[in-house]
């Protein structure tokens, strides 16, 4: 088993998590900063952890629940207090309802990751810091030891698979619940490069094009929240067009955007003709460039099911193969 120590301090209301692994620092790091990882990980093999949100920066919020072998969930959240990368974070940690507002019926506790290297390769030491005696015999009671002995045990399969998650993959498609999807990709750039390409309408232009034979006309691009944004293509052979317009709920630059999604036509550009999504991207960076998470959540299965089924992953794989190769690259 990874763990190689648990200590309870009562005095200084702690509990204290040590796990030794082989692989280098830096991808221990990366598999805690993925949600792809962490979700392979971060709850035990009977409740398996599905993360709606992870922000890796100071500021930022995790979303997620676990699910029961019943099928209950269980949610929780990350309130990211500090990052330094790939040494340590912190965040204040707690448990949710199912809207993932913060259940105040239970305690909020800080919890404090430690990243170090070792003869063998790596180590992460994990500190609970607990507000009162109550509180920490509280979450002890709740089988926190045992669950994390049993989560952790799963990481080095997680470490070993490193082909799965490594840059040079296309974009990878994941259903989450009913209405979800995610999609992933490693992007050979930095996070201030990759933020820059998808809000400089002239870059923009370069790369999401989609598939070969597209021109972007309209790109106007919604840099600050409330703002409103219209993209438009056309197919150089045959002149057909179609384009996207929205609304900016969030923008955090350099790490996250929250952009409401409908399609229009030439003949209305400024009413949207098609169910609306919300489309939450997140960017982190990984080991060979910066992951992007891009979370769809559409009105209903159905309306997921058909516009997945267009081929949406692949239009998306070949503008990000272009970001890199003739934008990022240059």
């Amino acid at each position: 088993m990874p763990v190689t120590a648990v200590t309870t301090d009562p005095d200084a209301l702690t509990l204290t998590v040590i796990a030794d692994f082989t692989a280098p620092k830096r991808r221990l790091w990366d598999a805690y900063l993925d949600p792809r990882q962490l979700e392979r990980f971060w709850g035990p093999p009977e409740y398996p952890a599905t993360f709606l949100r992870h922000d890796a920066h100071p500021g930022g919020l995790s979303q997620y629940y676990m699910t029961s072998p019943e099928g209950e969930r269980f949610h929780g959240y990350w309130r990211w207090v500090s990052v330094d990368a790939p040494d340590s974070f912190e965040v204040r940690d707690g448990f949710a309802h199912d809207d993932g507002t913060p259940n105040t019926d239970l305690p909020e506790g800080r919890m404090v990751l430690d990243f170090a290297e070792t003869a063998l390769g790596s180590r992460v030491t994990i500190t609970s810091h607990f507000g009162s005696l109550e509180e920490m015999e509280q979450i002890l009671a709740m089988g926190q030891v045992e669950g994390m002995r049993e989560a952790m045990g799963q990481i080095d399969a997680v470490l070993e698979d490193l082909a799965s998650f490594a840059a040079g993959r296309g974009a990878e498609l994941q259903l989450i619940g009913d209405t979800q999807a995610r999609v992933s990709r490693v992007i050979r750039g930095t996070v201030e490069q990759v933020w820059r390409a998808h809000m400089d309408p002239e870059l923009l232009r370069r790369w999401q094009l989609g598939p070969d034979g597209w021109s972007m006309p309209v790109c106007e691009v919604a840099t600050e929240a409330g703002q409103r944004y219209r993209s438009g293509w056309e197919n150089t052979a045959d002149g057909q067009r179609f384009g996207f317009t929205g609304v900016a709920k969030e923008v955090s630059a350099p790490y996250r955007s929250v952009t409401t999604e409908a399609m229009w036509t030439p003949e209305d550009p400024d009413a949207a003709n098609s169910p609306e999504t919300l489309n939450e991207m997140t960017l982190t960076p990984v080991e060979g460039g910066t992951l992007l998470s891009l979370l769809i959540t559409y009105p209903d299965a159905e309306t997921r099911e058909m516009i997945l089924a267009t081929g949406m992953v692949d239009g998306m794989e070949a503008s990000y193969a272009r970001l890199e190769g003739e934008v990022l690259a240059g």
